[in-house]
């Protein structure tokens, strides 16, 4: 399933239809070995829906999606596999797209609702009350979509983000090692943005390449997120020069460990990097993983969903960082 994800204001869209992006998550746990979800609401309008609303000038869907369930319900998510997008219209001009996340909350997870004139009552039901409550048939695609993942074992996530580092000072013209070669200015507003964007995964370890590229790229997230970053010289491009399987095995034994983490390095290293995520991959999966140089562009961050219980890539999905979109095009999103 390919679909776009855009910021807020990225692009115009024509005046004759002009779009509202918001973005949201269906909250999900097991109740004695039951799936439930979470479904608020809202006295505006007296229905039943999923946490959801509006992306912020400039702000990234997943961003949003997190921001968005917290404000909501007080709930303080991490974001797992996508789900299906809704698109409705508001008016004859106006239709509104909101992007969907399943979302895992602990068997201690806390609903708080403060803003009791937007959300007036949360309840966690099983799949068959959701499907009679909901007020929207529309909801319904995203609640079956998450009673068919966990069916398949693909509902119970945890992330793998794999960045290319920023932009960074060009290799011709630069006189120096080119382990110290920086990242230019944009490179820095695409580090400076994926501090924001890589928190909707809240990695719990960062592995990058000691070039000082990558650690310029992944610095910010590491210092406001307060992750740990460990530098692998296995992922510069000298380390996988010299032992490629040994990058392999660096993304292999992270697989294995289960726990959410980001790995930054260098175009040339990623083929390996991917190709190792592809080989970990679900049956028709793997070919949503890049195979083609330059797999992707500086500063883009590919998030790989890999299932708790089966250890397999079940889901894929890009985001780009900073620079925006041109003549409309959009970054694809997928799975």
């Amino acid at each position: 399933m390919k679909q776009t994800a855009i910021r807020a204001g990225s692009c115009d869209a024509p005046e004759r239809d002009h779009q509202v992006h918001a973005a949201g998550a269906v909250c999900w746990r097991l109740h004695h070995g039951q799936l439930q979800v979470l479904l608020i609401h809202r006295p505006r309008y007296d229905d039943w829906s999923w946490p959801k609303g509006k992306l912020d000038p400039g702000e990234h869907y997943p961003v949003a999606a997190v921001r968005e369930v917290w404000e909501e319900t007080g709930l303080r998510i991490a974001l797992g596999v996508r789900l299906p997008s809704a698109r409705y219209r508001l008016s004859v001009s106006a239709t509104k797209v909101v992007k969907y996340w399943a979302a895992r909350i602990p068997a201690d997870g806390t609903v708080e609702l403060t803003r009791l004139e937007e959300v007036d009552d949360a309840r966690w039901v099983e799949v068959t009350d959701a499907d009679r409550m909901l007020t929207r048939r529309g909801d319904r695609a995203q609640l079956n979509a998450v009673a068919e993942l966990n069916e398949s074992g693909s509902l119970d996530t945890w992330p793998l983000l794999v960045v290319r580092h920023g932009h960074a000072h060009p290799r011709v013209g630069w006189g120096h090692e080119d382990a110290m070669r920086p990242l230019v200015r944009a490179g820095r507003e695409q580090a400076a943005d994926l501090a924001h964007l890589a928190t909707a995964w809240r990695p719990a370890r960062i592995f990058s390449s000691p070039w000082l590229r990558c650690q310029q790229t992944v610095e910010p997230l590491a210092e406001t997120a307060g992750i740990q970053l460990k530098t692998k010289g296995k992922l510069s491009e000298d380390g996988h020069r010299h032992d490629a399987k040994a990058t392999a095995r660096l993304v292999a034994k992270q697989i294995e460990r289960g726990r959410p983490v980001l790995i930054c390095t260098h175009r040339p290293v990623l083929g390996t990097v991917l190709g190792a995520l592809a080989g970990h991959a679900a049956a028709g999966v793997g070919n949503e993983i890049p195979f083609r140089d330059p797999f992707l562009t500086p500063g883009e961050v590919l998030v790989a969903h890999i299932s708790r219980g089966s250890g397999r890539v079940v889901a894929v999905e890009r985001h780009t960082t900073a620079t925006l979109p041109v003549s409309g095009e959009e970054p694809a999103i997928v799975g």
